[in-house]
């Protein structure tokens, strides 16, 4: 993998690589984990205005009161 430099401000600097060492990771580690939490984030939120503009109809819940009585909701 090839390797680059990022400029950022000193004390920025420092907040992460304090982090990183507080969480046992390297740097790029933890930068790694923060950029794929946000983009968990960027899609849950694309996921919640999709469904606000498209609510579930009455065969959605219905068909998600079956699946919910046979188990389906459960982590058994």
């Amino acid at each position: 993998m090839a390797l680059t430099t990022l400029k950022v401000p000193t004390e920025l600097r420092d907040r992460i690589a304090s982090e990183a060492q507080a969480q046992h990771v390297t740097i790029a580690g933890f930068l790694d984990q923060v950029i794929d939490e946000w983009e968990h984030r960027r899609r849950m939120e694309s996921v919640g205005r999709a469904m606000r503009d498209n609510p579930p109809d009455a065969d959605y819940w219905s068909e998600f009161a079956e699946f919910d009585a046979i188990g389906g909701g459960t982590d058994s």
